[in-house]
C-alpha cells in the first residue's frame, strides 16, 4: 500500500499516471471464489457477514481499507479515471460514501498538489468545449459551472476568454443552422423560435434580437418593429 507522503505527481491536467490506474485495475476478488473459499468455507462467511451487519465487516470482505483516508484516496482515483472532476464533484462524491470530513480534506488538498484536482483547468477546457461544441454564450457556462462547485473568480477568468465579437459569430452561426427549418412560419413565430433558442443557450435579449433580425433581413423579410424586445 502506498504511503500518503509517497503519492506519484503527474502534470497538471494530465490525469492519474500509470502507478494509479494499475491501482485502479485491481478489483478485489469476488467472495466465493480463490483458495480457501470452498462450500462450508463460504457457508460459514454468509454466516458471519449476516451476524455481524457492520458497514466496517461488509466493506472489509470487498477488500476496501479500512483508512479513511485511504478509502477517499481510492474513491477520488476511480472518478477521477478518464474524466476531470472539480473539487465540490469529488468532495460531494466522499460526503455521499460517508469519509469523515479530515479525510476527505486531506486526499481533496493532496490531489491539488499534485495536479489531479484543477478547478482552473477544469473550467478553461469546460468553456472551450461547451462554447465551440453547444454554442453556448456566457450566461449559461456561468451558471453550468457554478453548479460544478468552480470558484466565482476562476468562472469569470475562464468565460473571460470569449470576446463579445466571438460570441455574436456563434450567435450567428447558431441562427444560421436553424433557419431553413423556420421557412414558412409567419415572421413573429419565426422570431421567436430562433430569439428563444439563443436564449435558451445563453444569450442576452439585444443581441438575439440583433442577429435575428439581420438574419431574416438577409431573406428578404420584413422586420419593421422587430426593434422592441421579443
Amino acid at each position: 500500500m502506498t504511503r500518503r507522503t509517497e503519492w506519484p505527481g503527474t502534470d497538471t491536467g494530465a490525469g492519474p499516471g500509470p502507478e494509479f490506474a494499475a491501482e485502479i485495475s485491481e478489483d478485489p476478488p469476488e467472495p466465493g471464489r480463490g483458495a480457501g473459499f470452498g462450500e462450508g468455507a463460504g457457508r460459514r462467511s454468509r454466516s458471519r457477514s449476516r451476524s455481524s451487519g457492520s458497514p466496517s465487516s461488509s466493506r472489509a470482505e470487498k477488500g476496501e481499507p479500512r483508512d479513511p483516508v485511504e478509502q477517499a484516496r481510492n474513491i477520488c482515483l476511480r472518478l477521477l479515471t478518464g474524466t476531470p472532476r472539480t473539487r465540490k464533484q469529488l468532495a460531494d462524491a466522499l460526503r455521499k460514501r460517508e469519509i469523515p470530513d479530515e479525510a476527505a480534506e486531506e486526499v481533496l488538498s493532496r490531489f491539488e498538489d499534485v495536479g489531479l484536482i484543477d478547478d482552473a483547468a477544469f473550467a478553461d477546457a469546460w468553456v472551450e468545449s461547451r462554447h465551440h461544441g453547444r454554442g453556448l454564450a456566457r450566461r449559461a457556462l456561468v451558471r453550468e459551472l457554478r453548479t460544478k462547485g468552480v470558484d466565482s473568480a476562476v468562472i469569470d477568468e475562464a468565460v473571460g476568454q470569449l470576446d463579445p465579437e466571438q460570441e455574436e459569430e456563434t450567435a450567428r452561426e447558431l441562427v444560421a443552422r436553424k433557419l431553413r427549418s423556420t421557412r414558412g412560419l409567419d415572421r413573429d413565430k419565426r422570431l421567436r423560435r430562433l430569439a428563444g433558442m439563443l436564449a435558451r443557450k445563453g444569450y442576452g435579449e439585444g443581441m438575439a434580437l440583433r442577429v435575428v433580425r439581420q438574419a431574416l433581413e438577409a431573406e428578404g423579410e420584413d422586420t419593421e418593429g422587430l426593434d422592441e424586445p421579443f
